[in-house]
């Protein structure tokens, strides 16, 4: 069903009325007004509900920022771009609102008009920061909900009506020295791609790939996050308004050219690097079918993230520990791709004893169901289509861990979960493995929370 509208004037119309006829204060007209349309079902994102006469941050921000345009000052423009970045985004309670707000009166087409116009050899530094800043504000919300993705389809598609995307792959072209710049622009193209299938293939178009792989080359480890938040938006397909997504094929282009392999690199690097979280996080959405998780296994990823185990493991950096599920475990379950998702890689990886690490790191975190329901995401996949590595895993005791953490661990729902399925592919193909386990307590505790 389609969303009911209404219009800032027809808003303040309605508010007006119950002032002049039926005698109600400002304050109670408002909250009347409010109340009436909310329970009509009609969407207030975007209006501004302030009590009549009351002035709103945003449009004096937005008023400033015209008055700007027509009389430029690149000081007091880069401060009101920080005003309207302050407005709309976290720690604000009210970025959301403020951000459709903002929307609804154009900021969107405003503040890429005025980007437009900053000159990209020789434009303000200040400026350019500021607008990069305030763009991604409001390009994306704090809360991606239901609620506000009507909101958010509106500004990123404003921003691609605006030729945002060429206007920001320039300024990232430009200031390939500059981290803080970087940093600010990848932030754009992560809020802008986030939801929107159109603005990915703007940005892949613009060979975004190609110089994601260049700034990684030039500044290893470090730490530009919004960099691998902007690649995970690239590759994630969430845009509900398409059938099909483009994110696989856009995957392969990003490994073919090689950032697999860069991505890698910043894994060697170690718990010291700050690339290293984001780095895990991103190779698991570049892994997306057999060949790429081979690849990032001949490049040294098994034996860098064997290694990251084994350091999260003696350092008790449960972080780390849990996020190596994410460059094990696959980016969609169904294909059954990613380091241990490749059949190959699985018989790597027990060879060079990740079974046992992965029991030593359950050792040292097994007071922590959170990092044991990783262990047993991996070591089911491990032993998926593997009587081989099933009948490793039961000897070096992975029978008695499932049960002695359900047992600890009985509201932990998630690790009660992914130990069943855990004991399921360790018995699946190994008959030898079922009268072991069943002879004991094993089985029962299975089948009673299969059943739950």
């Amino acid at each position: 069903m389609a969303t009911r509208t209404i219009s800032q004037e027809a808003f303040e119309e309605l508010v007006k009325e119950n002032v002049d006829d039926l005698g109600m204060d400002p304050t109670e007209a408002l909250q009347d007004a409010i109340q009436t349309l909310t329970l009509q079902g009609v969407d207030l994102s975007g209006i501004v509900t302030s009590v009549p006469g009351d002035t709103n941050p945003v449009i004096d921000c937005l008023d400033r920022l015209k008055h700007l345009q027509s009389e430029p000052d690149d000081h007091e423009l880069a401060i009101a771009f920080n005003t309207l970045h302050e407005l709309c985004s976290n720690p604000n309670p009210n970025a959301n609102s403020n951000s459709a707000i903002a929307t609804r009166n154009g900021a969107v087409e405003l503040t890429c008009s005025l980007c437009s116009k900053i000159s990209r050899a020789t434009g303000s530094r200040e400026l350019l920061l500021s607008a990069l800043n305030a763009l991604s504000s409001l390009l994306h919300g704090s809360d991606y909900s239901v609620m506000n993705r009507c909101h958010f389809a509106t500004s990123t598609g404003t921003f691609q009506r605006c030729d945002g995307p060429t206007m920001v792959i320039g300024f990232l072209a430009d200031n390939k020295q500059d981290v803080e710049v970087l940093s600010s622009g990848f932030r754009v193209v992560a809020s802008a791609a986030t939801g929107d299938e159109i603005v990915k293939e703007s940005f892949m178009e613009l060979k975004v790939d190609e110089l994601v792989l260049e700034i990684l080359s030039l500044h290893k480890n470090k730490g530009i996050q919004s960099l691998y938040d902007a690649v995970r938006a690239l590759l994630t397909p969430d845009d509900n308004r398409v059938v099909a997504s483009q994110v696989y094929g856009y995957a392969r282009k990003f490994a073919k050219i090689g950032i697999a392999e860069a991505l890698v690199d910043s894994l060697s690097a170690g718990l010291c690097s700050p690339d290293l979280v984001p780095a895990c996080t991103t190779l698991k959405v570049i892994a997306v079918n057999d060949e790429i998780c081979k690849s990032i296994a001949e490049k040294g990823g098994v034996d860098a993230v064997l290694r990251c185990i084994d350091d999260s493991g003696e350092q008790g950096n449960k972080a780390v520990a849990k996020l190596m599920k994410f460059t094990w475990l696959p980016q969609n379950h169904e294909l059954e791709f990613a380091l241990a998702g490749s059949d190959m890689n699985k018989s790597e990886i027990v060879g060079k004893g990740g079974m046992e690490k992965l029991f030593t790191l359950s050792c040292m975190f097994s007071d922590d169901p959170s990092v044991l329901q990783e262990v047993m995401s991996i070591i089911s996949v491990l032993c998926l289509r593997s009587p081989e590595n099933a009948a490793r895993a039961v000897e070096a005791g992975a029978g008695d861990l499932a049960v002695q953490a359900m047992k600890k661990f009985p509201a932990a729902h998630q690790m009660q979960r992914n130990s069943c399925l855990m004991i399921r592919n360790l018995v699946a193909r190994n008959p030898e493995n079922r009268q072991s386990l069943s002879s004991s307590i094993y089985y029962e505790c299975s089948l009673k929370n299969l059943n739950r």
